[in-house]
């Protein structure tokens, strides 16, 4: 059963932050990482928001074609079926063609168009429903602007918990994805109109019964409500790992001193007070065993040597502070920014995989950045 109301069940799931092209270049060093330790091909679920769910997508249409050796997991083929595809998709711009095309065309919003652009430049037009039964569940998260919670869309239902789920729908995975990265206000809402009739009222839908929330939904950017992609494995599994690929807060001495500037500040701090407050309690569980909580947490900007691992691969303070300062676009990233990105996501992986979480290792291995033409210091 969904929205919480599922025991914790055991598994390992995933959660990939957002964070646009950086946060998918990221990712995929985790992937590669995760791949190499004999853990990616054993996840249960894979949560995802924003640029984690352009991962999670081409990761989740190329699964029944994956080569998974059936002695220790490792995948052979990950790096062409999967990480190839998202290097050639982020060394081009995207965002500013999407805009201007839902700006000059009266009848496709930027939202309508960035959808058609992950069908057509990622092959994401499988339905969600034809997702294979093998292989991790995944779940694309968006912010459903009337609940004001997660709308997640996923293979056997989709809905929120305040307005009930849909356990038959017609959605593939580049709308999915599509609402999951829709970043407000240039790309976002995206409208999604429902029969209100296929709605099933679940434990805890407050709205249910007013059939507007039903009809018609405003959806965005997921991480506009949990930029972790989180809540939808936080308490579900045994095991949780958080792939963190957002941008830290912004200090500025200069910030507030005009009405605009007023305005975005508040958002940005809202935000932060979420994301941080997530983060926290997400930590705090892992340290203490809240509940039995085992996990993994590493963040774009962690520092690698506070993990105490002599053979981590040696990256300094100031590298993962550049990393965590890289733009958050979904335009074109030159190959020095894809190789330095990869590398610092397999990087941090490694190191908290096997500090925190070593007894899910079943491919020991000593680490090795991917990209050798551009590596991190």
């Amino acid at each position: 059963m969904p929205f919480g109301s599922e025991p914790r069940q055991p598994g390992v799931g995933l959660a990939l932050s957002g964070g646009g092209f950086r946060a998918v270049l990221f990712h995929c060093g985790t992937l590669i990482r995760l791949n190499q330790l004999g853990i990616l091909s054993k996840l249960a679920r894979v949560s995802s928001v924003s640029g984690g769910s352009i991962v999670a997508g081409v990761l989740a249409t190329r699964w029944p074609s994956l080569q998974i050796d059936p002695h220790d997991g490792f995948i052979g083929n990950l790096e062409d079926a999967v990480i190839e595809p998202l290097r050639a998709f982020t060394s081009e711009t995207v965002d500013v063609g999407v805009v201007l095309g839902g700006a000059i065309n009266p009848f496709r919003t930027a939202g309508e168009e960035l959808i058609r652009c992950y069908r057509k430049r990622l092959a994401l037009g499988v339905k969600l429903r034809e997702l294979g039964d093998q292989g991790p569940r995944f779940v694309f998260n968006s912010t459903n602007y009337a609940t004001g919670v997660t709308f997640r869309f996923s293979k056997p239902y989709c809905g929120d918990y305040r307005i009930g789920l849909m356990e038959e729908h017609d959605f593939d995975v580049a709308f999915a994805v599509g609402c999951s990265s829709a970043f407000p206000p240039v790309l976002a809402p995206i409208v999604v109109e429902s029969d209100p009739s296929r709605f099933k009222k679940t434990k805890g839908a407050n709205l249910w019964d007013d059939e507007d929330y039903r009809r018609r939904q405003h959806l965005a950017d997921g991480g506009v409500y949990d930029n972790l992609g989180l809540e939808t494995v936080w308490g579900r599994y045994e095991t949780v790992l958080a792939s963190d690929a957002g941008k830290p807060f912004d200090f500025d001495p200069a910030a507030g001193g005009y009405l605009a500037d007023q305005l975005g500040r508040i958002r940005d701090i809202g935000l932060n007070q979420a994301l941080a407050l997530r983060k926290r309690m997400l930590i705090d569980a892992f340290q203490h065993q809240h509940g039995d909580a085992k996990g993994a947490y590493w963040g774009i900007d962690t520092e690698i040597a506070n993990y105490g691992l002599a053979d981590a691969i040696p990256v300094s303070a100031r590298t993962s502070h550049e990393m965590a300062q890289i733009r958050t676009r979904l335009n074109r990233f030159s190959d020095a920014e894809q190789d330095r990105l990869i590398n610092w996501g397999y990087a941090v992986c490694d190191a908290a995989i096997r500090k925190h979480v070593p007894q899910l290792v079943t491919r020991p291995g000593a680490p090795k950045q991917p990209r050798e033409r551009h590596p991190v210091s």
